[in-house]
């Protein structure tokens, strides 16, 4: 499954940038369509992601908290600050591959 994942994603990150630089010299128009849109979606991301994790984090905290030494929910208020930590670390990586992207896309 990894060496699967690690042919995949360079073959697909290849496919972008040429479709993307082969679309750029013959639809400007699209393509700053598309980068302004892709600049939309990434203000919306973090604007969505940011509040959401943080709501994630407290809930976790207050579940660790009020507890009263119930391991299980202990574990569950850990598990929701780490899955909360984590996905957020995942729309800020997000948010940094469609920056590259739109970066490749832009009009030159």
């Amino acid at each position: 499954m990894r060496k699967k994942v690690t042919v995949i994603i360079p073959v697909f990150c290849v496919l972008i940038m040429t479709v993307s630089f082969a679309a750029t010299a013959t639809y400007p128009t699209i393509m700053s369509n598309l980068s302004t849109a892709l600049t939309k979606i990434q203000a919306w991301l973090v604007a969505i992601a940011t509040p959401a994790a943080a709501i994630g984090v407290i809930t976790g905290v207050l579940i660790k908290k009020f507890s009263f030494g119930d391991t299980e929910r202990m574990i569950t208020g850990r598990r929701l600050i780490r899955s909360c930590f984590v996905s957020y670390g995942m729309v800020v990586g997000i948010d940094l591959i469609l920056k590259a992207i739109t970066t490749f896309v832009a009009k030159k």
